[in-house]
């Protein structure tokens, strides 16, 4: 299954799928389908040949759904809660945490996070942690 997707920059498409994707979300809101395709502009046939495989990440598809951080903390007290708390409120449910042991006192932390309800988008998580004081560097590693 993984096979059969593709990860692909909608501004190579044709301006058609995000019409879909517009109109899907008319219908779903409660609009019938003819007056959401007539909204979008296009037609029902294209509506009903692309409504079942156009998906934004994480809408009905487990994709966009974890994200794996590394985080280069100071080794304080405090400062990996003042992590967690931040993660709280954007949101992100946090599966693992690793950490190494202090070297240099710096450590390095590794999270695997749940994003499906993340409040804001990943580079805005990202930065928001590293303005915490006693953050040195957050990276992306992946994306689910």
């Amino acid at each position: 299954m993984k096979d059969d997707f593709l990860i692909v920059n909608k501004e190579i498409l044709p301006d058609f799928y995000d019409k879909v994707i517009q109109a899907r979300n008319y219908v779903a809101g409660g609009m019938g389908i003819s007056d959401a395709v007539k909204l979008v502009g296009i037609s029902r046939s294209t509506y009903y040949k692309y409504k079942d495989y156009i998906f934004l990440p994480g809408e009905n598809t487990p994709t966009g759904r974890k994200a794996i951080i590394s985080l280069l903390l100071r080794d304080e007290k405090g400062i990996l809660s003042e992590v967690l708390n931040d993660l709280y409120l954007v949101n992100a449910n946090i599966l693992v945490i690793t950490q190494t042991i202090p070297v240099n006192g710096k450590a390095n932390v590794n999270m695997a996070l749940d994003i499906i309800d993340l409040a804001e988008t990943i580079d805005d998580m990202l930065k928001r942690l590293e303005d915490i004081d006693g953050v040195l560097q957050s990276r992306l590693i992946a994306v689910e």
